[in-house]
């Protein structure tokens, strides 16, 4: 602004003549901020004037001098622009310096990883709604898959995203949604589950997920809602965890009957660094004095572990649920849907993102994904695929985002029916997962080797099949072992019944029926599952993969105690049976390293996510509902930076509460302090008076470490 001074300021003229005038004029800095030509020592606003045009002619001798006097003035104004531009970054940098200094305990805790996202807990942000990301809506995402962690990924484009429906385009090779989440009625065959899913309190990004799928039963409620209710209503629970003798309860009791230096092998693994575990079974880590106790029955069978898979996948599974090792022996720790997972969790999320204009297109086989890496970056450039048999591709360019499933564990399941084994010319459905993986892979090392999981089919599979009983003559059997009536809509069996003298180590459940929503109401579901597939049954001579469904509905029913002469009858008129042989059932717990599974955004990725089982993500455990959907989480919140922390991994493990509780439910009761430490026990008493009368001592005697006497 001009200055006011009896002199016209001379911001209003060009800047050489405005120089020119300071220079000739004495003129200063004006209080203003502007060049004025006043004498410097004047002080009093007065009315603006203006240049008499003679004050501003000059002769050309006087246009030289000012012409060499502006330059002049030009090369010192850059100098201390120069200067005060450093001034200025000193400053900047000593402030920053102070702040660096001020320790603010929030600092960090919401900054992103090199992946794009940061992990949270509490329910702050688990409450709160994210700000739509910058540039969503000109994104596309392409899904290949459409198992669990597919649709979670897209809900979670749709929900937290903001990304229109329409911009999601979800691919699937078979003609149905649901991947391994499976639950149909086969007219030819019968019902079929291949699996089923237990859940949990703590499946912090499972529960964040469903809060928001509408039920598709009860209007105005969520699928969180219905399961919650549920399972407060009707507990879950089991009263005969084991059986043996042909259905006699093993009485187990809820003891684990692990010796002492068992519980020390069980420690000494849950404090081994992961990276000492790299590619090591858990043959390596544990002996007879684990493999024969009641522990090694219950966590084998409820987690399908055997002696020769990852002792890594192992602690990570000890240390994800050791809140929950006093709820394994009758499984009080777990909560099941009302229906199968389909119709429970499946096709309501279908619904959803139907109802959000998310497009489904079946019977497309994608068969690779190609890249451009260039500059560091690795960028998904086209997605080549197979719509019913013809080859196709699908451009990209940086801005479409694409999430690939990599590998399956139901990849090429074998159908059988009740006079037919799942094998020779039996039905195969595959969806391609292991080629498509193999193809990615290829291509980088930071997208996995898929060759770890799916090498060694004999170390990786087991036998499932659904039992449906036609009539009630198989039902008292039923209810001798597990106390309860499975057609009252409730609780049955609260888990699998483990037959302990099998040769198959079979295993059954039935869960609340109907297990399908059209299930006739005097019919009942039982799945049934065995470890060992290639050895000879009890009653049935022939390894389990070799038998018909009639064949394995025998094996369980000599196994419930049937009477010899009428197990054959009941097999064949009174209940019909689908056998499902899966190849690649516990892939994932085959031994690996690091890198083996890539992480769920590879290094350099800008447009592309692994999601599911075979993708890594710190500290959760695979073959859980909630590692799925955690995947899908990181994967879309990293990729579309969505500004909402992904919820952590629940903390148990580092309680001291849980510790001290599991360590002495580990024991069958016994406290830690009760080991036998040689000659270090002589330590334990003045320890303990040092703790007495502190809040230590009550910690310790509220979870049963010290007992009445020990001090």
């Amino acid at each position: 602004m001009p200055c006011g001074h009896i002199l016209e300021c001379t911001d209003e003229l060009p800047p050489t003549v405005r120089e020119g005038a300071i220079q000739e004029r004495g003129g200063a800095m004006c209080p203003a901020g502007t060049y004025c030509n006043a004498p410097t020592n004047c002080r009093r606003p007065q009315g603006r004037g203006r240049y008499k045009k003679g004050e501003l002619l000059m002769s050309k001798k006087k246009l030289g001098i000012g012409i060499a006097a502006v330059a002049a003035a030009g090369a010192g104004a850059a100098a201390l622009t120069v200067k005060n531009h450093n001034k200025a970054k000193v400053q900047k940098e000593k402030a920053a310096a102070e702040h660096a200094e001020y320790r603010n305990t929030e600092r960090g805790k919401h900054e992103k990883n090199s992946k794009g996202i940061y992990y949270t807990n509490g329910n702050y942000e688990a409450f709160a709604r994210p700000r739509k990301p910058e540039g969503v809506d000109d994104k596309n995402a392409y899904i290949v898959g459409s198992g669990l962690a597919s649709l979670a990924a897209a809900c979670f484009l749709v929900r937290d995203g903001q990304m229109p429906g329409s911009h999601i385009h979800i691919l699937e090779a078979m003609d149905i949604a649901g991947g391994a989440c499976d639950g149909i009625f086969d007219p030819a065959r019968g019902y079929v589950m291949r699996g089923g899913r237990e859940m949990e309190n703590h499946f912090e990004c499972l529960w964040d997920l469903f809060r928001s799928i509408p039920s598709i039963e009860t209007p105005g409620v969520s699928v969180l809602d219905e399961y919650y209710w549920l399972n407060k209503e009707d507990p879950n629970y089991s009263l005969c965890r084991a059986t043996v003798n042909r259905g006699k309860d093993a009485h187990t009791d809820g003891k684990f009957n692990l010796s002492q230096k068992g519980c020390m092998e069980i420690m000494k693994l849950f404090m081994t660094k992961d990276e000492d575990l790299y590619d090591k079974t858990i043959e390596d880590v544990f002996d007879d004095e684990v493999f024969d106790s009641t522990f090694w029955l219950y966590w084998r069978t409820m987690f399908a572990f055997e002696n020769w898979h990852s002792a890594l996948e192992m602690k990570l599974y000890f240390q994800r649920f050791i809140h929950h090792i006093s709820g394994l022996p009758d499984f009080s720790a777990l909560k099941f849907t009302k229906y199968n997972q389909y119709e429970s969790l499946i096709l309501p999320m279908v619904k959803y993102l139907e109802a959000a204009g998310v497009t489904f297109q079946y019977n497309t086989e994608v068969t690779n994904v190609i890249f451009d890496m260039r500059d560091g970056k690795k960028i998904a450039k086209t997605i080549e695929c197979r719509v019913n048999g013809t080859e196709k591709g699908i451009p990209l360019t940086e801005n479409d985002l694409v999430f690939v499933t990599n590998g399956s564990c139901t990849e090429g399941t074998i159908y059988g029916d009740q006079n037919h084994a799942p094998n020779g010319d039996a039905e195969v459905r595959t969806s391609g997962c292991w080629s498509l993986w193999k193809n990615i892979a290829a291509q980088d090392p930071s997208f996995g080797h898929p060759e770890k999981f799916c090498s060694d089919i004999s170390k990786t599979n087991w036998e499932s099949a659904t039992v449906t009983t036609l009539d009630d003559k198989i039902i008292p059997y039923i209810v001798d072992i597990c106390k309860r009536d499975p057609r009252t809509g409730k609780v049955v069996t609260g888990g699998i019944v483990s037959c302990q003298d099998s040769s198959w180590l079979l295993s059954w459940t039935i869960n609340r029926q109907g297990q399908f929503k059209t299930q006739d109401k005097d019919k009942v579901c039982v799945w049934v599952y065995g470890l060992f597939t290639d050895v000879p049954g009890d009653y049935i001579k022939k390894p389990m993969k070799d038998c018909t469904g009639k064949e394995i509905t025998e094996e369980w029913l000599y196994h419930l105690g049937v009477p010899e002469d009428e197990i054959e009858e009941l097999a064949t008129n009174s209940a019909v049976c689908v056998p499902t042989m899966m190849p690649y059932i516990t892939a994932f717990f085959m031994p690996r390293a690091k890198g083996d599974r890539p992480d769920v955004i590879p290094d350099g990725c800008t447009n592309f996510a692994f999601l599911g089982q075979f993708a890594d993500t710190p500290r959760d455990t695979v073959f859980t509902t909630e590692y799925s959907v955690r995947t899908a989480m990181e994967a879309v919140y990293g990729l579309l930076g969505v500004d909402r922390g992904v919820p952590e991994v629940w903390g148990s493990v580092y309680d001291i509460r849980e510790l001290l509780d599991s360590s002495v439910k580990l024991m069958d009761g016994k406290s830690p302090l009760e080991i036998n430490l040689g000659p270090l026990n002589k330590l334990k008493r003045p320890i303990l008076k040092k703790i007495q009368g502190t809040v230590i001592e009550k910690v310790l005697r509220d979870h049963d470490i010290i007992k009445e006497g020990m001090l």
